[in-house]
């Protein structure tokens, strides 16, 4: 490659490639109307506006909207302005991060907790870090963890095993075969984003007791939405003291943005110390840390909002199951509906959204394996009954169309 046409070029031919597999990713204009989510506005590429509700977000409990949230964040920005105006070391920690870090090491039952500017952050900076602390540390990640956690696990420069997705029997025979000697850490998620399945964390934590291994677990898609709490599906199965590090979000459920993990004082030291992805990064505006600390607070009291949330899902996935669609149902909020072809997957979203409404994005590889692409509804507690019915007979109505296109392709 000796010149920039060329290298251009290159950059051509990638993007063509993702076109020609129907798996180019197309981003559309929403803009979230305050106190009217999951409504939201569309602005479509001729200036024109459509209403639409919104299927596939990530702010699960609409807490993005609420007013115990709202109200911290206008207080927050009246008291100190917009942005942080640092990194944590050099004037960016405030009152209110380390409100924010206390309430998260509450929630998790931890001496401490460390603020990260996304979960994804949180996990490749605290997985990469881990090897410097813990020379010859050998990491056992589950074959579907996150991008994050794959990320920080393959750049760290220590050793790694992979093993297959839930797959106890595999998780031993590794263990079993490298050197007792080593320090070792298992890395997995409770609740794995596209097929809404759960991880065997007992099982887990005991193998890793055997072998004497840390364990890591990203709770991510599940704080704020299980246990009494709502500190996740440790926390529902009574098992949070005996996980070493947890990574969660608070930009799904708590409706905010950011990310963080909570673990011993000792351990989130040595991360704040040695994670170039902490140390070197600006820190969340003021505002930010305000609302997320109230949206923690407020949910580890509101039980109600996590049942009408799992309510929901279970009406959604009853009634796309009577339809005869091959959804998962693994017994989480997340609903994914097969469709197993990039270019009928982004078909069907785009009739949904065009003719009712509906707004959810394709999800195609390499998110998911090639020939399980899907749609994946995430239906909240604010999804009223007239929008489930909405969803269910648009779903109705296409799939049907599609299959019978799909059969004339084919013929």
């Amino acid at each position: 490659m000796t010149d920039k046409a060329e290298m251009l070029s290159c950059i051509d031919t990638a993007l063509e490639k993702l076109h020609e597999e129907g798996r180019y990713r197309t981003f559309i204009d929403i803009e979230r109307r305050k106190g009217h989510f999951p409504h939201a506005v569309w602005t479509k590429e001729d200036g024109s506006e459509q209403d639409i509700t919104v299927w596939c977000g990530n702010d699960y409990l609409g807490m993005g909207q609420h007013p115990v949230v709202l109200e911290a964040m206008h207080e927050a920005l009246e008291a100190t302005g917009a942005g942080s105006g640092g990194t944590r070391n050099i004037s960016g920690t405030t009152v209110y991060h380390k409100e924010l870090e206390a309430e998260l090491a509450d929630l998790h039952g931890k001496e401490a907790a460390l603020l990260f500017t996304s979960a994804y952050i949180a996990n490749d900076a605290t997985l990469s870090t881990l090897p410097k602390l813990l020379p010859g540390l050998i990491i056992y990640s589950d074959a579907l963890n996150h991008a994050s956690m794959i990320e920080g696990i393959r750049r760290n420069g220590g050793e790694k095993r992979i093993f297959r997705h839930n797959d106890m029997e595999h998780l031993r025979a590794l263990l079993q075969a490298d050197d007792p000697a080593a320090p070792k850490l298992i890395a997995f998620e409770s609740v794995y984003s596209m097929d809404g399945d759960f991880g065997p964390i007992r099982e887990i934590i005991e193998l890793a007791e055997e072998f004497g291994a840390l364990t890591y677990l990203d709770e991510v898609h599940a704080v704020g939405m299980y246990g009494p709490r709502g500190a996740g599906v440790a926390e529902r199965d009574g098992l949070m003291d005996r996980i070493d590090i947890f990574n969660g979000t608070l930009g799904k459920a708590y409706g905010v943005h950011g990310g963080y993990i909570a673990a011993s004082a000792r351990m989130c030291d040595a991360v704040r110390s040695y994670a170039p992805g902490f140390i070197f990064t600006t820190s969340l505006p003021p505002v930010v840390a305000a609302g997320a600390a109230a949206s923690v607070r407020h949910l580890k009291t509101d039980q109600t909002i996590r049942e009408q949330h799992q309510t929901n899902a279970r009406i959604l996935k009853s009634r796309l199951k009577a339809l005869g669609l091959p959804i998962i149902d693994h017994g989480s909020h997340i609903v994914p509906v097969i469709v197993g072809d990039p270019v009928h997957t982004k078909a069907i979203s785009d009739m949904l959204l065009e003719d009712y409404g509906v707004y959810v994005q394709p999800i195609n590889f390499p998110t998911v394996p090639r020939g399980t692409e899907r749609l994946r509804f995430t239906p909240s507690p604010v999804h009223d009954p007239k929008m489930i019915d909405g969803l269910v007979k648009a779903m109705d109505g296409l799939w049907s169309a599609c299959a019978l296109n799909r059969q004339e392709l084919s013929a």
